[in-house]
C-alpha cells in the first residue's frame, strides 16, 4: 500500500494535531484529508509554511493552557446543583450524565463546555455532594462539587421515641 506525507492543518483525531507532519496512506489523503481541508501535501513550499504552523498552535496552546487555568480556579469554590426525580424511599430515577452537567453549568453559572471534558468512571446514581473531574486541558484538570438534590421533598424520617413510657405508679 502507497504511503504519502502530508502537513495536517487541523486536529484529526486519531492522527494527529496541527503542524504534524504525518505519513498517511495515499487513498487516505486523495479522498478524505485533502479534500475537507484538513491537511495539504508535504512539498518545499508547504515545508515553509510548516513552521508558521507550529508557531501558531504554539501560540494557542499556551493561550488556551492559561485560560483552562483561569477557568479551573473558578471552579474550586462552585457547587453546581442538580435536581434530580427520586422516589419516596429517595433512590433516583435515571442518574446524572455529563451532558446533564454541562447544561447544568451553562444555566446556572453560563459557563459553556463540552461534554467530554467532564471524566465520570460512571453516571451518578445516588444524591448528595460528588466529585467529579474535569478535564480543561491536557495540562489542566479539577474538580468541580456537584450536589444531587431531590425534586421531591422526601419524607421526614419520624423520630424515635426518647422517652420510654413511665411504669404507672
Amino acid at each position: 500500500m502507497a504511503k504519502t506525507d502530508v502537513i495536517l492543518i487541523k486536529n484529526v483525531e486519531g492522527l494527529g494535531g496541527e503542524s504534524d507532519q504525518v505519513n498517511v496512506a495515499t487513498g487516505y489523503a486523495r479522498n478524505y484529508l485533502l479534500p475537507h481541508g484538513l491537511a495539504i501535501p508535504l512539498t518545499e513550499g508547504n515545508e515553509r509554511r510548516l513552521e508558521a504552523l507550529r508557531k501558531v498552535r504554539r501560540d494557542r496552546e499556551i493561550r488556551e493552557a492559561k485560560d483552562a487555568k483561569e477557568l479551573a480556579a473558578s471552579f474550586r469554590h462552585l457547587i453546581l446543583h442538580i435536581k434530580a426525580k427520586t422516589g419516596d424511599t429517595g433512590k433516583m430515577y435515571g442518574s446524572v450524565t455529563p451532558a446533564n452537567i454541562i447544561e447544568q453549568l451553562n444555566e446556572q453559572f453560563e459557563i459553556k463546555l463540552d461534554r467530554r471534558k467532564v471524566n465520570l468512571v460512571e453516571p451518578i446514581r445516588t444524591v448528595g455532594d460528588h466529585d467529579v473531574e474535569l478535564r480543561l486541558h491536557s495540562e489542566v484538570s479539577t474538580n468541580l462539587k456537584v450536589r444531587v438534590e431531590s425534586s421531591n421533598p422526601l419524607p421526614e424520617e419520624e423520630p424515635e421515641a426518647t422517652a420510654q413510657e413511665a411504669p404507672a405508679s
